[in-house]
């Protein structure tokens, strides 16, 4: 793929072609061959020359922030979304991922200068869309990525203090909570604080962020060397892009901060139903779980942790089957099983439960930067 941005002057347009380039090489199939032409601005929003860290001006240069949107169905807010983008964003990457509607027709008429808009020709969902923006923007060479959902429902004007974290040197993935508050859950639905509560358990289990809520909030920021670090290519192309992430940050020790933050719920519809999510997902959650164990306690290290699940798992195992064997031979024959059968069997599985737990405990214990909170 060829991507040229002809600079701030009458006629400027973004032209994507068909040339190689990092972006086309690592996604071949993400980028549509489009010519958009882009509306002028005299004004440039650039970020401020200094950074304020802890409530002190730094004379650090600010960070090289770039803001990826993926937009799909959202032609009545994708042009306030980006109207609202901070003076901390340098780079604002819209991905027109098929949208059918009039998204692309609203954005040639925005005159931020900052704007680049790369087209898909099929959709191929919010992750595809995203794996496309976080191509174009490590390209750019963006310090940190920033995600912004185009339907209007995250704040642009909280990436200042989503970014904060990474800027202080305290996180490398930051991403929003809208559990965090007794507030803030009022304000969202039943139905998903419902399918959150049981989603954030099996991505806990998951992902080994064992801290982490509210995963399907996809308001992310993350620092562009995490993502360097990482298999771009395993993330998810659905709706189960953001859960994708962070199980893939795990395996680069990469420090993951929440930060509260207001849900916003307007006349936008959305085609997530948690619920929904919750019986769609588990088998793949169950899947990266035991992915997880593999590649963290057996292939990568082998320490207590693998130890206890070895002997845990097959003591546990051990211990069920071996009592519903012996229940029903006793209700098939009617003769009671003895006290040592029964005893074999319940030590087996107390045994093994105790190990199993053991070892989630030291599984929480390893979670990355928890010895820093």
């Amino acid at each position: 793929m060829d991507l040229r941005h002809f600079g701030d002057t009458p006629g400027a347009r973004l032209e994507i072609g068909s040339g190689s380039s990092f972006m086309a090489d690592l996604y071949p199939d993400a980028i549509a061959t489009d010519v958009i032409p882009m509306a002028t601005t005299s004004a440039h929003h650039r970020a401020p020359p200094t950074w304020i860290v802890g409530g002190r001006m730094t004379s650090e240069p600010a960070p090289s922030v770039a803001a990826v949107v993926p937009a799909y169905r959202v032609a009545m807010f994708i042009a306030d979304v980006v109207d609202r983008m901070p003076a901390a964003v340098d780079q604002v990457i819209v991905v027109d991922d098929a949208s059918p509607d009039d998204t692309l027709k609203v954005l040639r008429t925005i005159s931020d200068p900052r704007l680049r808009v790369l087209c898909h020709q099929t959709n191929q969902g919010v992750g595809g869309a995203m794996k496309t923006g976080l191509a174009e923007a490590l390209k750019l060479g963006a310090q940190i990525v920033v995600k912004v959902d185009g339907d209007g429902q995250m704040d642009p004007a909280l990436i200042p203090e989503l970014i904060a974290p990474i800027v202080r040197g305290e996180a490398d993935i930051v991403k929003g909570n809208r559990f965090a508050h007794l507030g803030f859950i009022q304000r969202i639905p039943m139905v998903r604080r419902v399918g959150n509560l049981v989603l954030s358990f099996l991505v806990k289990l998951a992902s080994g962020y064992w801290h982490a809520f509210d995963p399907t909030n996809g308001y992310v920021a993350a620092r562009a060397e995490l993502l360097k670090e990482m298999d771009l290519a395993r993330l998810a192309d659905s709706y189960f892009y953001e859960i994708s992430l962070l199980c893939e940050a795990y395996f680069a020790r990469a420090v993951l901060v929440d930060i509260p933050m207001h849900p916003v719920y307007g006349t936008e519809t959305s085609s997530l139903s948690p619920m929904r999510m919750v019986g769609h997902y588990t088998p793949r959650l169950v899947s990266r779980f035991f992915y997880r164990l593999f590649m963290a306690y057996f292939l990568r290290d082998f320490n207590v942790v693998s130890v206890f699940l070895v002997a845990g798992i097959p003591s546990f195992l051990f211990g069920l089957l071996w009592s519903l064997y012996h229940w029903v031979q006793a209700s098939r024959t009617e003769v009671p099983t003895t006290t040592g059968t029964v005893m074999i069997g319940a030590l087996a599985i107390v045994l093994g439960f105790q190990l199993i737990l053991q070892a989630i405990v030291l599984d929480v214990e390893s979670e990355p930067g928890r010895n820093r909170r």
